[in-house]
């Protein structure tokens, strides 16, 4: 009788040994993707796990392995079977029966702007004695978009004024709509986004702003993002990107017209308004600091050859070095031009460009 038993548990083994290898995988579907397509940098979002049974055969252990940049970090309860080393690894375990399904929300923190995406989960079944395990490889498509944190507004408020000041001409043909001037009645032709309905609330009619005027003008920003010193400034760098996309959406929604361009990016046109301002993002969020660039004289050159008429130029750069001074002050000659510095202090040095070379400092660490 024992000899009996112990030959259909041997039965048996073998039985679900050859079972599990050759059926584990089938009806096996495994769905991981962002939730959101975009964040901003130091937003908490999450990723989905779907993974669905779907068939007779249950299923005692499945372990899924992802592997995400380590700029996202996975946290709360997630942080659990995560590590972080070159990348971000996470471990899941899963025990299904048969046609069950299986969702997880697991939030991290968007630590770094960037482009990310997932490519493959590694998937690892094993038998019901857990003697034998299977693997299998499932292609992912998955990608998410962290845009650059956006700058405090009223610090950006202070940078468009600084730009009003360099156009406001005799003229005043267009409204400024960075300089406030007062409120007045509402007449059909204005636009909606000018009617302060505060004060419309409080009075009997619609009341708008009214702003001072200046020339109908383009603006263009230049974002330098070579770094190529001895000590790198990464931090200077991102922060530059973080001034283009806060300032370029300042400008948009006032529906102005707006190009962005530069040594590590592919040039962003904007013209009808903020709902166009997620291309601008998405290109700043594929910026590659780490990749070479041309010097930003190479860019700087090529706009003074094909200067654009009526534009103002806003030039974002951290680097202060002679030929990157020299190129701005011939380019200021020509055209009007602010050049925004982003600096870690208030008392550091600031290169002075000879020439009508507008200079806004950006202190990083200003309270």
């Amino acid at each position: 009788m024992l000899l009996l038993l112990l030959a259909g548990a041997a039965a048996f083994y073998l039985l679900q040994r050859i079972i599990y290898q050759r059926y584990w995988n089938a009806g096996l579907h495994i769905g991981v993707e962002f939730e959101a397509h975009s964040a901003y940098e130091g937003d908490v979002s999450y990723l989905r796990e779907e993974i669905t049974n779907d068939k007779h055969l249950p299923l005692p252990a499945l372990e899924v392995n992802l592997a995400m940049d380590r700029a996202l970090k996975f946290s709360g309860d997630a942080r659990e079977n995560a590590n972080v080393t070159d990348q971000s690894y996470r471990r899941d375990l899963f025990s299904l029966f048969m046609r069950q399904r299986v969702i997880r929300r697991l939030p991290f923190v968007c630590e770094k702007r960037g482009y990310y995406e997932l490519t493959k989960a590694d998937v690892i079944g094993y038998d019901f004695f857990f003697q034998r395990s299977f693997h299998s490889d499932r292609i992912l498509r998955s990608a998410l978009y962290v845009y650059p944190r956006l700058t405090d507004t009223r610090r950006i408020a202070l940078l468009c004024r600084a730009v009003s000041g360099m156009i406001v001409t005799q003229n005043r043909l267009f409204p400024d709509p960075f300089c406030f001037f007062g409120i007045r009645d509402y007449h059909p032709s204005d636009p909606m986004h000018h009617i302060n309905w505060k004060a419309s609330a409080k009075g009997q009619g619609l009341l708008v702003n009214q702003f001072d005027s200046t020339t109908n003008i383009r603006l263009r920003i230049i974002l330098d993002t070579e770094d190529s010193g001895i000590v790198r400034q990464e931090e200077l760098t991102e922060e530059g990107i973080r001034i283009a996309a806060s300032l370029g959406l300042r400008i948009v929604k006032e529906r102005m017209e707006l190009t962005v361009t530069g040594n590590g990016m592919n040039k962003v046109c904007l013209k009808d308004g903020a709902g166009q301002i997620q291309t601008l993002y998405r290109e700043l969020s594929r910026i590659d600091i780490h990749k070479p660039v041309p010097r930003l004289w190479e860019e700087l050159r090529k706009e003074k050859e094909q200067p654009q008429s009526g534009s103002i130029y806003v030039i974002i750069s951290m680097n202060q070095d002679e030929d990157t001074a020299r190129s701005i002050a011939s380019m200021a000659e020509t055209v009007p031009l602010m050049w925004v510095i982003p600096l870690q202090n208030a008392d550091d040095c600031v290169t002075a460009p000879s020439g009508g070379v507008h200079i806004f400092k950006w202190e990083m660490n200003r309270s």
